[in-house]
């Protein structure tokens, strides 16, 4: 049988019956409008890119950044809304921390910038954040991002590589609040940045360098202001405010 030959019978109906088990129609029907109305010089190309934007991995992806100092609680929060409404949470301290912890030159390399309370290289934890944000399942889920982004450049070469966000939801805590929580968690987190000289080097950082970063979207009416100096049943109260 040639490559131009029709179908037979049996074959239309097998192609029939397979088109509407994966609703392939509306697809078809849309690529053919597509073509007929662009008219593209390359169709196989023209329409091997309109599939890869169909993809749900190239689909946008609803991203929410969540920042405010270091102990504002942002985790405790992040994981209270994942509780809820099922949304999927990434620290980028968590990722970061995970990757500091192998024995790689990457991992020795964070290693040394978290004690120092510097901010790791932002090609690092965008790299880190991509992968766990395009290997989600589902592209329509809202994905909280704790910790990130640090610093301005991090903030434009996100929303360049990854996707934009929707909003920043910003935890504001007077700095004497967030240091006596920092140094009580350090009594049981076991975490090597929980102690007071790093916790000033964090302060000043977060000062210099994540404050302008909502400055920026402030600019843009993204930011949505939460006190977390209140309890953590009452913040959560104010948060769910925004979602529901």
């Amino acid at each position: 049988m040639s490559a131009t030959s029709p179908l037979t019978p049996e074959q239309q109906q097998q192609f029939h019956h397979y088109m509407k088990q994966h609703n392939l129609d509306s697809l078809f029907n849309d690529l053919t409008k597509k073509l007929v109305e662009k008219q593209p010089l390359d169709p196989i190309q023209f329409m091997i890119d309109e599939l890869e934007r169909k993809d749900p991995k190239n689909q946008p992806r609803k991203v929410v950044f969540v920042l405010g100092g270091p102990g504002s609680g942002k985790g405790t929060q992040c994981a209270r809304l994942v509780e809820k409404y099922k949304f999927a949470h990434f620290s980028a301290g968590d990722l970061l921390r995970a990757e500091s912890a192998k024995d790689t030159e990457t991992g020795r390399m964070i290693n040394n910038y978290i004690k120092e309370g510097k901010i790791v290289p932002g090609e690092v934890t965008i790299a880190l954040l991509k992968q766990a944000i395009m290997g989600h399942e589902d592209p329509n889920t809202v994905f909280l991002i704790d910790g990130f982004p640090r610093e301005m450049k991090q903030a434009v070469d996100f929303e360049r590589q990854v996707c934009f966000c929707q909003f920043v939801l910003f935890f504001d805590c007077p700095e004497q609040v967030l240091e006596d929580r920092l140094l009580k968690r350090g009594q049981t987190s076991g975490r090597i940045d929980d102690n007071i000289e790093s916790i000033k080097k964090r302060f000043q950082t977060y000062i210099n360098q994540t404050m302008p970063v909502i400055q920026y979207f402030k600019a843009f009416n993204k930011v949505k202001t939460i006190d977390s100096s209140k309890s953590v049943d009452l913040v959560f109260e104010d948060v769910c405010k925004l979602f529901d």
